[in-house]
């Protein structure tokens, strides 16, 4: 009897030890990343990004290149528009690419190490081994963490990140805000390490040549009495679908380059529309809308004029369809370019993460 025992007991504790091989627990899967980023030479991968920050959602294509040590190439396809934006990072600084315009805008940052974004792999795993309170659990082909999100807004507070299990290579990731909401979800398509890339892969004029493709624009018109117009819509080269202002008078001049006036479908909570104008001068025309209240900014809309030279250094924010650039202390500037237009949002204490849901909302809104 005790032989028979003893023999039972070893069949269960084989069983056991049998039964847990193949499976990973999180201590587990984190140390296998762990090793991967360190060791990390390149990568390519696509897939599908959508915003939820709007009325509807907003559909973009994104392709990002990385290789080591701090060469990357992440291009931004609006599904809706057909427009590209190529945020590239090479020995020269930090670029964003409107090739359809041949325009270039670089500036110096330490992106994307200050700031990570939602589609880089270091980004996401180094979100999971920064986070001791992660959550964990492994379904049939995927490892999924729940974990605390560390980008540069309060308004994005977790994340979940799906990997596969064969190689860790991410397969969905989706940010949800404090309400569980999800804001921001990436679907990856492909995804593969060690990607192969020549020396012109990560060049700026190589990747304004290759990329270049036909976009629409929006343009504003203003009639003899300054008042603003529809325009009608075509390619890049003539007119674009405009938006009204409200129809205000602006009490100026015509534009010398007529372009699209955009109207923020977002507010923050006791902020109103103030007044807006005209400001034409040799350099290009502007126009500047203010708005006062719980927080007072000037939101300033002009034709974007191409850049290549290095603004003052600053910080790159993800505004989930383009990269912006944040610069001043006290008053604080967010700068972007969308479809040949620059934006820029100047306050002196409105919140970063109110300035990104401004952008936001007027993206929906550029190209129509």
């Amino acid at each position: 009897m005790r032989r028979i025992t003893w023999a039972l007991v070893i069949v269960i504790c084989l069983s056991a030890v049998l039964g847990g091989c193949g499976k990973k627990d999180a201590d587990g899967v984190v140390k296998d990343l762990d090793k991967i980023v360190t060791k990390l030479e390149s990568y390519q991968g696509s897939g599908t990004m959508t915003l939820h920050t709007g009325d509807k959602p907003q559909e973009y294509k994104v392709e990002v290149w990385y290789q080591n040590p701090s060469f990357y190439r992440i291009a931004l396809t609006n599904a809706q528009k057909d427009i590209t934006q190529i945020v590239l990072k090479n020995d020269q600084g930090v670029y964003v690419l409107t090739p359809s315009l041949n325009k270039s805008f670089r500036f110096q940052s330490d992106w994307p190490e200050s700031q990570g974004q939602v589609y880089l792999y270091q980004t996401l795993v180094r979100s999971i081994l920064s986070d001791n309170t992660r959550q964990f659990i492994s379904d049939k082909d995927s490892y999924v963490f729940d974990v605390a999100a560390n980008y540069n807004t309060h308004a994005l507070v977790r994340q979940k990140i799906w990997l596969a299990k064969n190689d860790y290579a991410p397969k969905q990731v989706q940010v949800s805000d404090a309400e569980a909401k999800v804001v921001v979800e990436v679907k990856f398509d492909t995804f593969n390490f060690d990607a192969k890339f020549d020396d012109k892969s990560f060049d700026m004029q190589h990747n304004l040549d290759t990329a270049g493709q036909q976009s629409k624009g929006t343009l504003l018109e203003v009639d003899e009495n300054g008042m603003l117009v529809e325009s009608t819509e075509v390619s890049e080269t003539g007119a674009g679908t405009g938006q009204g202002a409200n129809d205000q008078s602006l009490g100026a001049p015509a534009l010398s380059e007529p372009f699209g006036v955009i109207i923020p479908t977002y507010l923050p909570e006791g902020v109103v529309y103030k007044d807006d104008k005209v400001v034409d001068d040799s350099d290009r025309s502007s126009v500047l809308l203010r708005y006062d209240g719980t927080y007072q900014f000037t939101l300033t809309e002009s034709r974007s004029p191409d850049r290549a030279v290095s603004l003052a250094a600053g910080t790159v924010i993800d505004l989930g369809f383009t990269a912006g650039l944040l610069t001043g202390e006290e008053l604080q500037t967010l700068t972007w370019t969308v479809d040949g237009l620059e934006f820029r949002i100047t306050s002196d204490n409105l919140p970063v993460n109110e300035m990104v849901k401004i952008a936001a909302s007027m993206q929906e809104q550029t190209g129509k």
